[in-house]
């Protein structure tokens, strides 16, 4: 297969950006990346558009995006199809550009991700992430993502011994790195004092679905993320002078069952291990070789579980790891250095792109002051459709 290079990246900040349509916010994301990959007005060399969505049609009464994004940044007549994989979205559109290239039949893919969740009330967009479970024997009764998060984290707790305080020792990480993410939709740090050592914590993070407290999910946001990628061994390459390329090295997706209570052990998410060694095979690494992770943290649990499932630690293991401080930005495997989906936000359709934005940031070494990982190599991102149903996990390098 032919080698796929990440040229240039684009990133709105996200949080509430309802003055705007959805296809506005992903041109921004958009432009920001072609200038950054320096083709701003070379932009025509572009063959194929996949745009990533999931709620477009349902809450923005907006169909057709993907040609419509084509047309609001000129970039006739490129190919532009949508892709919906539930909030696996991103990572899945990036997926398939990677194989538009390795496959031979395009040379430049732009990939753009991108969510509009606020313009309807928070109950509206409850039950719009709802609507990715089974509808007879899961949503009519009133489950929620929220609902299995807390599901989760309560048989988490009782196998492994894990703890309140320790669930939010994990925000308070991700919160430190969101805080110097100027894309991030919680730039605001927080202490353990606050939210849950002191007498009154339990006022200002209370819970949401226990155990889960409001400090143990992510907000909900709008924004948009974008990547231009180009194959390695195309003389298009010389349009793209301006950054270092990173390359992806691995990339690999698996399903679970649609209902999660056909699971045989339902703490054990085989998509995201099969997904993970799928991507680990491809690159021809292991999770010893990786540097730094971005984890879906949509709930502060699936970061701590989807560590073990990934390999970086045994399970139950990821509780000692983030007591010992090994996933913080100056630990031995800093996880969610962007502040994770729980500060940075977690706009679906975006979230995938989003987070393989970071990992060529720190790639490149540009990430902010006290965010910046020391010499990275590899980067890994796993981003977690439904309830662990629909998993991608991609790996990034610097060669």
């Amino acid at each position: 297969m032919r080698k796929v290079a990440i040229v240039g990246i684009g990133h709105t900040v996200f949080g509430n950006l309802s003055d705007f349509d959805l296809v506005d916010i992903m041109g921004f994301a958009s432009a920001n990346a072609l200038e950054d990959a320096g083709i701003l007005k070379d932009r025509k060399i572009i063959d194929q558009v996949f745009v990533a969505n999931m709620g477009g049609g349902i809450i923005n009464h907006q169909t057709g995006i993907a040609s419509a994004l084509v047309s609001r940044i000129d970039l006739e007549p490129a190919m532009a199809e949508l892709v919906e994989n539930g909030p696996a979205s991103g990572a899945s559109a990036v997926k398939l550009g990677y194989m538009a290239i390795a496959s031979g039949m395009v040379d430049v893919v732009m990939v753009t991700g991108g969510e509009l969740m606020r313009t309807v009330t928070g109950w509206k967009g409850t039950d719009f992430v709802a609507t990715l479970q089974h509808p007879e024997a899961e949503y009519n009764y009133g489950l929620t993502l929220p609902a299995f998060g807390g599901m989760f984290t309560r048989m988490y707790m009782e196998k492994y011994g894990l703890t309140e305080r320790e669930l939010a020792m994990v925000a308070v990480k991700d919160h430190e790195n969101g805080a110097k993410n100027p894309f991030a939709h919680v730039q605001i740090p927080c202490t353990l004092e606050a939210i849950h050592d002191s007498e009154n914590a339990h006022v200002i993070n209370n819970y949401i679905a226990e155990p889960l407290r409001l400090y143990g999910m992510c907000p909900v946001s709008d924004g948009a993320a974008t990547l231009i990628l180009c194959a390695a061994d195309s003389p298009k390459m010389k349009y793209f002078g301006r950054k270092e390329p990173i390359y992806i090295s691995g990339i690999g997706a698996a399903t679970d069952t649609h209902c999660v209570h056909n699971r045989k052990e339902p703490l054990i998410l085989n998509a995201v291990r099969i997904s993970a060694e799928r991507a680990f095979s491809m690159a021809g690494l292991t999770p010893s070789d990786i540097s730094f992770a971005e984890l879906h943290d949509a709930f502060v649990i699936l970061e701590l579980a989807i560590s073990e499932d990934v390999g970086f630690f045994e399970r139950g293991g990821a509780r000692a790891a983030i007591i010992n401080g090994t996933t913080r930005i100056d630990g031995s495997l800093p996880i969610n250095t962007s502040g994770g989906l729980k500060s940075k936000g977690h706009p679906l359709g975006a979230t995938g792109v989003s987070q393989i934005f970071e990992l060529v940031k720190q790639l490149r070494g540009e990430a902010e002051k006290g965010r910046q990982v020391k010499n990275p190599k590899h980067g890994m991102a796993v981003n977690f459709g439904g309830f662990g149903n629909n998993v991608v996990s991609t790996i990034c390098s610097k060669e």
